[in-house]
């Protein structure tokens, strides 16, 4: 309990229904929890709620009947498919994932420990269970990684899955991953993991789904495998629900005026999106400004050599930038000369990756969501945020000016209000970005068992 951070300790009292606690120091907030935990019963756990819930600090306590399915948790990160599955009444009886700080927070949440390497679990010495659930790892297979698939270790984590169901045979495996898994190595790694499914006794159904098409406003298209034991499986096809609602998108954001200072843009950065911003309003209404503009290259004079050793992207892109700059020729030559020195200071401040369609009327770079990349800036619509991810490309609310915050990304990915979060921010905003959205896990999950009457 001393490792937790005031936030926390006073998230834990909203959790309990402790009242009081708004005046009170660390020590005093510890011994209010302290005192409370030891009069109940400590198998109790806060109820997993979606953020669409009203009553997110209300307890139940866990099913305990014979009937009660288990599960394990697999890469389980900081427990989205523990949520899921703890809302639908299951019990976790194992949790594995390699990072130290998603164990610290699965624990601090769920009163339980994982295991930090799944290829030491004993698949002959570890409980029965009838659910296996993982979003094994991702990055072998993602856009953001490099697509090793097959050379890269942690592409072949999907094999440490099998190794455990083979000699487990649960009822049900419930796994998670990006879409591009059904494209990347010309169709090799898929075909690999349904092979292994059907050769380990299971039919396999895939959803591609993603949380904005269930109210959710970000956008993460995201595959998940649905594996039900042969002998169990009715030889009929699951459906999910459709969602026919509209996205309340303020419901996910704090108040302006609680934002902390830390997360409100400054420095190069504000200075940069403002440069850009000025340019954007010199140009027409409906006029197209794609591929991203490279514009510190457009100022050089590259010799043929030079320009003929580039990648074949970037030759593609320093050609069809020409017909922009050449048409805001005035423009851009006077606001280049003005912006020079921040555009130049860092490379990827002198890209613009403009997603949101033909420029509209006071358009600006601020009405859209933000994405300081690798690649460049990227500009998205505002309709929904873009994909959390786990490396620092942290979505910036346009329309403020500001960094998206923890607690709004754990909304993003269905997260309740009691739900603690890592003290480190950083931390958090990678925690998020690897997680699994927990409606979506929930929306999957629950249709199986509806299905098969569980």
């Amino acid at each position: 309990m001393e490792k937790l951070n005031k936030t926390q300790l006073i998230a834990k009292c909203k959790e309990f229904g402790l009242k009081g606690y708004s005046t009170k120091k660390k020590d005093e907030l510890i011994n209010m929890i302290t005192n409370f935990s030891s009069n109940i019963d400590t198998n109790s756990v806060p109820e997993i709620v979606s953020n669409n819930d009203t009553n997110v600090n209300a307890n139940v306590k866990e099913n305990t009947s014979e009937n009660q399915l288990t599960f394990i948790d697999l890469f389980c990160g900081i427990g989205g498919f523990h949520q899921a599955l703890h809302k639908l009444g299951a019990k976790c009886v194992l949790a594995c994932d390699i990072d130290k700080d998603c164990r610290e927070v699965y624990h601090n949440n769920y009163g339980i420990m994982p295991v930090n390497d799944v290829k030491q679990i004993d698949e002959n010495n570890i409980p029965d269970f009838d659910i296996l659930c993982g979003g094994f790892p991702c990055q072998a297979f993602s856009n953001g990684g490099k697509k090793k698939c097959f050379e890269d270790n942690r592409g072949l984590l999907f094999d440490e899955i099998m190794r455990i169901a083979k000699v487990k045979q649960p009822k049900f495996m419930f796994l998670e991953n990006v879409k591009h898994i059904l494209k990347v190595s010309n169709g090799e790694v898929i075909e690999y993991i349904k092979n292994k499914i059907a050769h380990f006794g299971y039919h396999l159904q895939l959803f591609q789904i993603s949380p904005h098409q269930y109210g959710i406003p970000q956008q993460r298209e995201r595959v998940y495998f649905v594996c039900i034991r042969n002998d169990i499986y009715n030889n009929s096809d699951i459906v999910l629900p459709k969602y026919n609602g509209t996205i309340d998108f303020q419901s996910y954001l704090d108040k302006y005026e609680d934002i902390d200072e830390k997360y409100k843009l400054n420095g190069d950065v504000l200075n940069t999106l403002n440069a850009w911003d000025e340019m954007i309003s010199q140009f027409n209404v409906n006029e197209k400004i794609s591929p991203t503009i490279m514009i510190n290259d457009a100022y050089k004079n590259y010799s043929d050599e030079e320009f003929n050793n580039f990648a074949t992207w970037k030759k593609d892109y320093i050609t069809k930038n020409k017909p922009l700059i050449e048409k805001y020729s005035d423009q851009f030559k006077s606001w280049y000369l003005k912006h020079k020195d921040i555009l130049s200071k860092r490379e990827i401040y002198g890209k613009l990756e403009w997603q949101t369609g033909p420029i509209k009327e006071n358009d600006s770079i601020f009405n859209h969501f933000i994405q300081i990349r690798q690649s460049g800036i990227r500009v998205k619509k505002s309709q929904y945020f873009p994909t959390l991810v786990a490396i620092s490309q942290i979505p910036i609310y346009g329309k403020e000016k500001r960094y998206i915050t923890p607690r709004e990304c754990a909304r993003l990915q269905s997260f309740p209000e009691n739900f603690i979060l890592s003290p480190n921010d950083r931390k958090t905003y990678k925690q998020m970005g690897n997680s699994v959205n927990v409606d979506n896990v929930h929306t999957v999950i629950h249709s199986t068992f509806q299905h098969y009457n569980l």
